[in-house]
């Protein structure tokens, strides 16, 4: 048990005895050391700064990993129809090759019955790469008009199959190694998320409140920037307007069609809200920040691609300032994140594992998370 006697100065009595000066330091420098080893695991233990911090990022790595599954999984899905579409093909090759070979041996047997040919004619024409055999002129010079056509025939079918036959190959090997990338992919990001909830579970009920009045303090910043931005784009409105000469459109100013169509997409986006994050999904029931985003402007009928690297490139990129209300937000430097605008600074976008999708401010994530406003096409 502990001793609870406080501690004596430095060159005090002890047991009735003055310690020396340097067994003094000496007992403090022990003291001193065991104080600093038994505080050792609280200060190697992270912050709840830091916790969260490192919480996000692995939220942020998994979605750009989700990025790379999706981009694995539509490639595949290509893939996969290019090598049905050529092995189907092969198969109705490889039929009408068997057919011209039927009647090639057809020929050949009449021309044997006949004498018209050496017995071993037939087995020429009836082996696999019989050209070599039809390029003699004097086999040539015995066959009839229609049975030079059939022998052309053949040859052609047969070169026809043989290259779509190594095209399917090729089609499958290359299937093959963006399964793989697709597992890959998928093993990323459930490793990203599993690292994110061991973290968490490490939390004390203590420590999570303390994690959700960290949070709530971003959210209530979050907002201040969005009424900032949405006074700032209220007054650059009004300016325009008091404005009595006539401006020239300019490419970042929207007509009447994209108003048009970013309602219907917002129309859509609005109705998904409470709908959970679910990585690699498009909806009805679920969607990631992509699939969200994709789904609400084929709503209004724009196709945009898939991931957000490529949705990025899908229009026509606009200020922070000029930002309209369907215009696309992306985030980060990878560009792992993507959310519908919806006016006012703020958004609607499928945020991550374990949330719904919300409408949130733009600054979320704080301002230097913003890489950039694209309107789409």
């Amino acid at each position: 048990m502990a001793s609870h006697r406080k501690s004596r100065p430095v060159g005090t009595r002890v047991a009735g005895i003055r310690t020396p000066a340097l067994a003094t330091a000496a007992l403090t420098s022990v003291a001193l050391l065991s104080q600093s080893a038994n505080a050792a695991p609280a200060d190697d233990k992270p912050s709840l700064e830091e916790v969260e911090k490192k919480v996000d990022d692995l939220y942020r790595q998994a979605e750009s990993a989700t990025d790379s599954y999706n981009a694995a999984k539509e490639k595949t899905t290509k893939q996969r129809k290019q090598v049905d579409t050529l092995l189907e093909d092969v198969a109705r090759r490889t039929q009408t090759l068997n057919e011209a070979r039927e009647e090639l041996g057809s020929f050949a047997a009449a021309q044997y019955r006949t004498g018209a040919a050496a017995p071993g004619t037939a087995t020429f024409l009836l082996a696999d790469t019989p050209q070599d055999y039809f390029d003699q002129s004097q086999l040539m010079g015995r066959l009839t008009s229609r049975q030079k056509d059939a022998v052309d025939d053949y040859v052609s079918e047969q070169s026809a199959t043989m290259k779509k036959r190594q095209e399917a190959s090729q089609s499958l090997q290359t299937l093959t190694e963006t399964q793989s990338d697709l597992k890959t992919a998928k093993a990323t990001v459930q490793k990203k998320l599993a690292d994110a909830r061991e973290l968490l579970s490490e939390l004390t009920a203590q420590e999570k409140a303390r994690l959700a009045a960290i949070e709530q303090r971003k959210q209530q910043e979050a907002a201040r920037k969005a009424a900032e931005l949405a006074q700032q784009q209220a007054a650059a409105e009004r300016a325009a307007q008091e404005t009595t000469a006539p401006q020239e459109s300019t490419p970042t100013a929207p007509d009447s069609s994209y108003a048009t169509k970013a309602a219907k997409a917002l129309a859509f986006a609005r109705a998904q809200i409470g709908k959970p994050y679910v990585w690699g999904a498009t909806g009805p029931d679920s969607y990631d920040c992509s699939g969200l985003t994709q789904a609400a402007w084929k709503a209004a009928g724009v196709d945009l691609p898939r991931v957000t690297y490529d949705q990025v490139n899908a229009g026509t990129t606009v200020s922070l300032a000029d930002a309209q209300p369907g215009d696309l937000v992306f985030f980060y430097d990878d560009i792992s994140h993507v959310g519908l605008y919806i006016g006012n600074g703020m958004m609607i976008h499928a945020p991550k594992p374990g949330a719904y999708v919300r409408e949130e401010s733009i600054y979320y994530d704080g301002e230097s998370g913003i890489h950039s406003v694209v309107r789409p096409a």
